[in-house]
């Protein structure tokens, strides 16, 4: 036969091989290398987060804004600013709005600070500490006069802060008012007995779990808790004279201590503001001084989200079991 079959050489062979070990080796690199383009580009997307998140907490990180004051040769008006609910954790906590008044306060070129307030109230224990920290710097720093200014609202708490001021003023269409106290809640009681839920509670101590929406309320529990009410109450009203003094119109009108609310038109002569302007108004004409240089301490994002996140847990709860404390609004 002519056309025989022969074995491939060794040569042949070696040939073969070394075709599928460069392909293998091949298929390894380019895998090594497709490994080390992801691990870089993910490095640097990594970095590209950091940088941004670095960025963020640099350019809204807690400060207080005084316009470099330092470097401002001439005096000016301290701003301060109560915004929203009066609570911890919140941008109008005691501690944000004493930690900009003893900031205001100590800078020798403060030549009078406005504590502009737009707010409806809320922790009593809160207001109260701002409260008793404005009397006290007031009397460590009798020459430097503070100005309450309610804008849209200065309700409850938030007027609480407001009488402990030198003066009180408001626009004409502003909200004054409501010295009261209130706690809500609800009751679930009716509505587990159409559905024939039973509600099973273990405690130690008589009245441990006497807000328990989930159980029927009690006359002498109810009582108590009315008597809690009164009590902040009656030290919330005592504050307001003491801010207030004679200004006050209470016993021609008793109604001002009903939790009633007032605009600054209806305010004024019931003596629970001495006068009607704005922040730049009180600053030019009333201190003399109309430059505002903002002295309100500013969270950053990052801070308050931690906080939130921190709090909501506990908030959560307590709207679960439908309670809510003692709230000046």
């Amino acid at each position: 036969m002519t056309d025989e079959w022969k074995a491939p050489t060794k040569a042949g062979a070696d040939n073969g091989d070394d075709k599928s070990w460069k392909l293998l080796e091949k298929t390894l690199l380019a895998g090594v290398q497709e490994q080390r383009r992801a691990r870089r580009w993910g490095i640097f997307f990594k970095l590209l987060t950091f940088t941004y998140l670095i960025g963020m907490l640099v350019l809204f990180s807690p400060l207080v804004d005084m316009e470099k004051s330092a470097a401002r040769s001439g005096s000016y008006t301290a701003l301060i600013e109560v915004r929203g609910v009066i609570a911890d954790k919140e941008s109008a906590s005691a501690d944000n709005i004493v930690s900009s008044l003893r900031t205001a306060f100590e800078d020798p070129k403060v030549k009078g600070v406005v504590l502009r307030i737009n707010s409806p109230g809320g922790s009593p224990v809160q207001s109260g500490y701002v409260y008793d920290e404005i009397r006290r710097l007031r009397a460590l720093h009798p020459e430097t006069k503070l100005y309450a200014v309610i804008s849209d609202l200065g309700a409850s708490g938030a007027y609480y802060i407001a009488s402990a001021a030198d003066q009180i003023y408001a626009d004409k269409a502003s909200l004054v008012g409501s010295i009261g106290v209130t706690a809500a809640g609800y009751g679930f009681v009716g509505a587990m007995e159409k559905l024939g839920v039973e509600r099973r509670t273990y405690t130690s101590g008589e009245h441990k779990s006497f807000l328990d929406p989930f159980q029927p309320q009690k006359a002498d529990e109810t009582q108590f808790w009315q008597s809690v009410l009164d009590t902040t109450h009656r030290q919330f009203i005592a504050s307001v004279k003491q801010g207030r003094g004679e200004r006050l119109k209470d016993k021609e009108h008793p109604e001002l201590f009903s939790g009633l609310i007032w605009s600054g038109e209806q305010a004024l002569p019931l003596g629970l503001i001495d006068g009607l302007g704005s922040a730049s108004s009180v600053a030019r004409d009333v201190i003399g001084e109309k430059e505002l240089v903002d002295f309100t301490v500013q969270e950053s994002p990052f801070d308050r989200f931690s906080k939130r996140l921190g709090a909501s847990v506990a908030e959560k709860l307590a709207l679960y079991m439908g309670f809510q404390g003692p709230t000046l609004r």
